[in-house]
């Protein structure tokens, strides 16, 4: 047997030293093996010595699956067409304002994000990064405390997740980040778009919430979970329980703090805090904050990095108006403004679970289609009801305050106060459901003479001007036409077009037409650029004909 193939060369038959070692290997090039190599072998030892730093844990996998991984890399980092493999819902030309125009020009690349991060950022619909993306994102991935203040509307959510999702090892098995809302659908919404983002991460996304199933929590909980999303009094539950493990969570958003800060939750938020290591991140986002927020500031942050993009209160593309009616008019009036106004969907606030009720059921009779909702329903019909109105099954929706905080439904340009709220904290979430991300919208507030002080103190405290509603209100300032319509051939059938083009007849259109585009780019806001070019051309009567349904 020949064992001379078991020792490396220069071994000899065995003996060290220059006894009968191997000529050729002694006479060798000490730098023969540098000198073979060529440029891609260079690129593929740089992207192998790249990828070992992003990720620690790879020298515990087999060299094959880090020479295939470096090599896709080289690939893909060559010829940059990674980008074109994803499925980019199209651009959204809708006007924006500068809200969350006003940027200083970065892009997502420019934080050294992962790749696949990127992936779900980009196939979310995200173009580049907001305002406060762009002040919070890198600062949230140093790992400094931050307290930071943006309108409503305006990317606050995806300014915490994205950092979050870039900062989770997914191959620890532990709870790493959790993000606190103070509602239930909120939590479901904040815990969706974690999921979009970070759909080509291998990352598990919890939501738990009260009103749920306690033992299918603690089931799921059993399992890996990475990021936990969820409403304090809940986490804390299980967290007391010991089923929720805190110990590897380095990370705590709260998003909406200052609800989360008021005397309903502060209790629940502080002691959940002492679950987590004491060397945790705390980031804190919102539109409004009381003074308690200082406080707790000063008791839980470490000299946290202060964002404060709250140069006016309110969204610069909402317009504020105001009408004077009797209690036994607003029904009328509301009547009114559904014949008059063009409605994408709107959002009808009441001021107390009684009246959400009542009002629901007159909407319905006056042949509208309508949706309520409320804290007092079971959570089931909740969770449908939220479900239904974001996929557009309903044009309109009456609520409490609870649909006041973080909840975004692209669709909605219209936000009427059926009753007026108390204060200017609730006024400003309030009218922040319609406008946005810099779309336009517009809010109609009903004021009895009982209000009158009310409208004139909120005036004063947002810094905004709130003006008498006119007999006719312009539809371009709440709602602006991005599509178009191309009538063909004699049977002057209607063809769809996915975005204006200056060869395409922008109008002038009939009502029943701007209805019909309003109503379809609403509802599927970007997805209907997909979708109108499939759909088959329609007559002017099916035209009107649908535009008289109610949706």
């Amino acid at each position: 047997m020949n064992t001379r193939g078991r020792y490396s060369p220069g071994i000899g038959n065995g003996r060290g030293g220059n006894v009968n070692s191997n000529p050729n290997f002694q006479a060798r090039n000490p730098h023969q093996q540098y000198v073979q190599r060529n440029a891609v072998q260079y690129q593929q030892q740089f992207q192998q010595q790249q990828w070992l730093r992003r990720n620690p844990t790879g020298n515990d996998v087999s060299s094959n699956e880090v020479e295939k991984a470096v090599q896709s890399e080289a690939v893909d980092s060559s010829s940059q067409d990674w980008k074109a493999r994803l499925k980019i819902p199209p651009t959204d030309t809708r006007y924006k304002t500068e809200d969350v125009t006003a940027t200083k020009g970065n892009e997502f690349e420019d934080y050294f994000l992962k790749r696949e991060l990127l992936m779900g950022i980009y196939e979310k619909g995200f173009e580049r990064p907001s305002p406060i993306q762009e002040e919070s994102i890198p600062i949230a991935l140093t790992g400094r405390d931050i307290l930071a203040r943006a309108k409503n509307g305006t990317g606050k959510t995806a300014a915490f997740c994205i950092p979050a999702l870039e900062k989770i090892d997914q191959d620890n098995n532990v709870i790493q980040v959790v993000i606190l809302v103070p509602t239930r659908e909120l939590a479901l919404q904040t815990s969706q778009v974690c999921k979009e983002l970070g759909k080509h991460l291998k990352i598990q996304v919890m939501v738990t919430t009260g009103g749920t199933s306690l033992k299918d929590d603690i089931m799921r909980l059993y399992q890996p979970v990475h990021l936990l999303v969820g409403t304090p009094g809940r986490i804390l539950d299980l967290a007391k329980k010991g089923v929720c493990v805190l110990k590897d969570c380095s990370m705590l958003v709260m998003d909406e703090a200052d609800k989360l800060l008021s005397p309903e939750f502060q209790p629940s938020v502080e002691q959940l805090i002492r679950f987590l290591p004491a060397h945790r991140q705390i980031l804190m986002f919102s539109a409004t904050f009381p003074v308690t927020v200082k406080d707790f500031k000063d008791r839980f942050l470490l000299k946290p990095y202060v964002i404060n993009l709250m140069d006016e209160l309110t969204l610069k593309g909402i317009t504020q108006f105001y009408a004077f009616v009797e209690e036994r008019q607003k029904v009328h009036c509301l009547n009114t403004l559904f014949s008059k106004l063009q409605i994408n969907q709107s959002i009808i606030f009441c001021n107390s679970v009684n009246r959400v009720e009542l009002l629901a059921k007159k909407i319905t009779e006056l042949g509208y289609s309508c949706f309520y909702i409320h804290a007092k329903m079971l959570q089931d019909h909740r969770n449908r009801v939220f479900h239904d109105f974001r996929n557009g099954a309903c044009r309109n929706l009456v609520c409490t305050d609870l649909f006041t905080r973080g909840i975004d439904i692209q669709a909605v340009n219209v936000v009427i106060n059926f009753d007026f709220p108390k204060n200017s904290e609730t006024y400003l979430h309030r009218v922040g459901r319609s406008g946005r991300f810099g779309h336009l919208g517009l809010a109609v507030n009903l004021i009895t003479y009982e209000d009158r002080f009310n409208l004139y103190r909120i005036e004063q405290e947002l810094g905004t001007e709130i003006k008498q509603i006119p007999p006719q209100i312009d539809q371009g300032i709440y709602c602006r036409l991005i599509l178009g319509l191309l009538r063909c051939g004699k049977s002057s059938r209607l063809r769809w077009t996915n975005y204006l083009r200056p060869d395409i007849k922008r109008g002038p259109f009939t009502i029943e037409e701007e209805k019909i585009i309003i109503r379809m780019h609403g509802m599927l806001g970007n997805r209907w650029a997909a979708i109108a070019s499939q759909l088959p051309g329609r007559t002017d009567n099916e035209v009107k004909k649908t535009s008289g349904t109610q949706t």
